[in-house]
């Protein structure tokens, strides 16, 4: 594989792994706390809908995040709803905002554009633009350091630079942060918290909340920087492989970012190379877009047992009189 081919590769594995990485650490500070979210997908679809709507109709990006986040963060409430508040199973209000997500978009959709439950693309201000980092054009000539800075580290949009940052100030809050240690603490033995008199509704409902700010900016990269525009179930089960990479991460930010690059990588590879020819024995496209689902089944089948959930996972608390 030449350099350069490899740098394309590369360049969109961090562009794919981008929404991943993001409804990964989401679900992270989630179960941290002890709330198990297989709404992840709901979430990010949502947002992806009405970042791309209000960006469409306002033709301001900025705008189309803002009412991305909040839609999602709409959902992460009535998530927590049910789950906290009214102590319901946390695996069925998940999957029945997958479903509501997934519904209502499409609905809204043909309401407001009347374009088969798509949105208009989006142009100019309505989506993220690429951002060239300083001297990266001086920088290019240089011998390999050049072209990676100019062509992999550079020229991405700003919420791609959001969601790296975002790794070590997740680690940063969870593990050296009070708030972290508590947040932590509920996920673990919440009666623990509550005799310290700390209020374990009010952590888990802020771990809900961070959890709805990430996949609305998710959902907001999928509809306004990686691609122009919404399509009816444009998340594409990602909110499961988000999942599925937290489960291999084993409930840490860093090892969270490099199982969602290995995703991203598949991904990548699936849209470069296709009908690759092995020795007269040629895969077809279908085995080559299908690999990363293949590996979230291979990683949940292979880990599943060797990696350990916070112990007061997706168990409502009671607390004791």
């Amino acid at each position: 594989m030449e350099f350069l081919t490899l740098l394309q590769v590369l360049d969109s594995t961090v562009r794919l792994a981008t929404p991943l990485l993001l409804a990964c650490l989401a679900g992270l500070f989630s179960e941290r706390a002890g709330i198990f979210d297989i709404g992840l997908e709901g979430k990010m679809l949502m947002a992806a809908f009405f970042s791309a709507a209000v960006a469409s109709l306002t033709g301001s990006v900025w705008l189309g995040l803002l009412a991305g986040i909040a839609s999602s963060m709409v959902l992460a409430a009535i998530h927590g709803l049910a789950s906290i508040t009214f102590r319901g199973n946390q695996l069925i209000s998940g999957v029945a905002i997958n479903f509501l997500a997934a519904g209502l978009t499409v609905l809204i959709a043909q309401d407001w554009f009347s374009q088969g439950g798509r949105t208009p693309s989006l142009m100019g201000g309505g989506r993220f633009e690429q951002i060239t980092l300083p001297f990266a054009g001086a920088l290019s000539g240089v011998p390999i350091l050049g072209p990676i800075y100019a062509e992999l580290i550079s020229g991405h949009s700003v919420l791609v630079y959001v969601a790296f940052l975002c790794v070590p100030l997740t680690w940063w809050i969870l593990f050296r942060t009070r708030f972290g240690l508590r947040l932590r603490a509920v996920g673990e033995a919440p009666e623990a918290v509550d005799t310290a008199g700390v209020s374990v509704v009010g952590l888990r409902f802020a771990a809900v909340a961070i959890c709805g700010l990430l996949c609305g900016i998710a959902g907001a990269y999928l509809a306004t920087g990686l691609q122009a525009g919404f399509v009816k179930d444009m998340t594409a089960g990602r909110g499961y492989i988000a999942l599925a990479a937290l489960i291999f991460a084993k409930w840490r930010p860093w090892y969270a970012l490099w199982s969602c690059l290995l995703f991203g990588l598949l991904q990548a590879v699936a849209l470069r190379y296709q009908n690759i020819d092995l020795g007269g024995i040629v895969i077809p496209v279908q085995v080559m877009d299908a690999l990363p689902y293949i590996l979230t089944v291979v990683i949940l089948a292979g880990f599943v047992g060797k990696a350990i959930p916070p112990r007061a996972g997706g168990e409502p608390y009671v607390k004791e009189r």
